[in-house]
């Protein structure tokens, strides 16, 4: 098969690899579409020590099964599916209690790290077990299929809050993830919904997708934040999807006492906190990690178009052009959103 691998930092060769063999319980898969993550982008630079050349990444994706291990007895070649970024075992005390996500031998496709090395789809073909795959409603196309990923850890993102009808919410950060947190917050019943960037292009996208408001990020964010929502101490809600200590900050400046912050973004490993505002206003702090189980919800959203996806896609290009779409999207001064590679699925 052929696949994009990265052979260096910052360096990828597009050509052959072998034909990943399956287990008795894998599926193999024809990838039709697999989308660019913003953890590839900071893999290639070798920024987040996740993608240790050489790798083949690729989280994002949707295909057609191929072939099926001699276990595999709820799936069949033919099938249109997409699949979990994450492959956990279904077997320990985390995985019982459907916080997949937790699971102490999770592992997630297109990573290599210290503890493991596992390929992703940026290829003609890849190998998943028949536990993290879900099917595609016939009507939606590969390409949106792709958008599963993301849209769950949306969704995870959002059912972390304990979010009620017509409670207002800010977001800080309008990128990929952001735009689809505002649109499951809307889709979840949320009233006011406020988006925060430091871009006016993804702004306007936020308006486009669901927001009710749109702040430029800056000191008075938060007194904005306030009038607009019509309560003197801030918002119910925030949820900060950049991962950045200043972002940080303004998320738990706009919220009211007793409100809560949902942390999506990862940006940086460690960021300063403002601990006796957490503490003398009772906020409440709820991390959130990739997804535990929205996958089908996320599939259906895209379906019934709940959340929409195709104006965040920015290119859809051949898998042998994906190193200089990577650049492109590492350089950043495009204002590129989604960039989804086709592979040629050549045997």
């Amino acid at each position: 098969m052929k696949a994009l691998t990265l052979t260096a930092y910052n360096e990828f060769e597009y050509g052959d690899a072998p034909n990943p063999e399956i287990g008795s319980k894998e599926v193999l898969i024809a990838v039709k579409a697999c989308g660019v993550c913003g953890s590839d982008i900071h893999g290639m630079d070798g920024s987040s020590g996740r993608r240790i050349p050489p790798i083949i990444m690729g989280h994002e994706a949707a295909g057609e099964i191929t072939q099926v291990g001699d276990a595999v007895t709820d799936w069949k070649a033919g099938d249109r599916v997409t699949f979990d970024s994450t492959i956990y075992c279904g077997e320990c005390e985390s995985c019982k209690s459907g916080q997949i996500n937790l699971c102490p031998d999770r592992n997630v496709l297109g990573v290599s790290c210290d503890d493991y090395r596992r390929h992703g789809a940026f290829a003609d073909y890849v190998k998943v077990p028949e536990h993290i795959l879900c099917k595609i409603p016939s009507e939606v196309s590969y390409e949106h299929a792709a958008f599963a990923e993301p849209v769950s850890i949306a969704l995870h993102g959002v059912n972390r809050v304990p979010l009620k009808k017509r409670d207002s919410a800010v977001v800080i950060g309008a990128g990929l993830i952001g735009l689809l947190v505002i649109q499951a917050l809307k889709a979840k019943g949320a009233g006011t919904v406020i988006a925060v960037d430091l871009d006016e292009k993804r702004l306007e996208m936020a308006l486009q997708l669901g927001a009710d408001h749109v702040l430029i990020s800056n000191d008075e964010v938060p007194a904005k934040v306030r009038e607009l929502v019509g309560n003197a101490d801030g918002a119910d809600i925030a949820m900060e999807v950049v991962g950045f200590g200043p972002t940080i900050n303004l998320a738990i400046e706009s919220v009211r006492k007793g409100g809560s912050i949902g942390c999506v973004g990862n940006l940086k490993a460690e960021v300063p906190f403002p601990l006796q505002a957490l503490v003398t206003r009772e906020l409440s702090v709820f991390g959130s990690c990739a997804s535990a189980g929205e996958y089908e919800a996320a599939v259906q959203a895209v379906a019934d178009g709940s959340i929409k996806v195709e104006p965040l896609i920015s290119a859809v290009a051949d898998l042998k052009d994906g190193g200089d779409w990577f650049h492109r999207l590492h350089k950043n001064d495009e204002g590129l959103m989604k960039v989804i590679l086709r592979p040629g699925a050549e045997a």
